[in-house]
């Protein structure tokens, strides 16, 4: 028996694509690069149900196309939509960081740091609603800041300590209060 531990959830099926049972379904993450994985598993009535991948293809950053063996019409397509979909955690390399895997939502509930050791907040949530993905963090006095969540300004990365440090330019915290 399949169960949400032995899961990883890389998105969610949308819409029917065309008239032969394809499925459009938005990706959380690129775990695609890394692996080929025989089926994805949907959730369908708090059940995980294996579905065998006839074929796949990306139609742009955020959504990909995909062919289920025994998904053969628009109408059986229409049964999966809103479906989470998820790969075995056995699929996934091990040379793969799970921040790879789950993008940015993997952060939620780190403890974020300032590059002297000062804490800033806890975040809570992750704004990716344009191409500047920010950090909602939760600061000490319970003020919502909102941080860049780029490369540019992550000094470290403690995954067992659930930490991050960063080095901010000055300022920048009063501008995403």
């Amino acid at each position: 028996m399949i169960t949400r531990d032995d899961l990883m959830q890389i998105g969610q099926i949308v819409k029917p694509h065309g008239l032969q049972g394809e499925v459009a379904f938005t990706f959380t993450s690129d775990i695609f690069d890394e692996t080929e994985p025989p089926c994805f598993i949907c959730e369908l009535d708090g059940i995980f149900v294996p579905f065998f991948i006839e074929s796949y293809r990306f139609k742009n950053d955020e959504t990909a196309l995909v062919k289920f063996e025994g998904v053969n019409s628009a109408d059986e397509a229409k049964e999966l939509i809103k479906a989470n979909l998820y790969i075995e955690k056995t699929f996934v390399p091990e040379d793969v960081e799970q921040s790879e895997v789950e993008g940015v939502d993997y952060y939620l509930g780190f403890r974020v740091f300032d590059e002297k050791g000062d804490l800033i907040g806890t975040i809570e949530g992750v704004d990716d609603s344009s191409d500047n993905v920010l950090f909602l963090v939760m600061s000490p006095d319970d003020e919502e800041l909102y941080i860049p969540a780029t490369d540019e300004y992550i000094i470290e990365i403690n995954d067992e300590e659930k930490t991050m440090s960063m080095d901010l330019p000055e300022g920048l915290l009063d501008l995403y209060k």
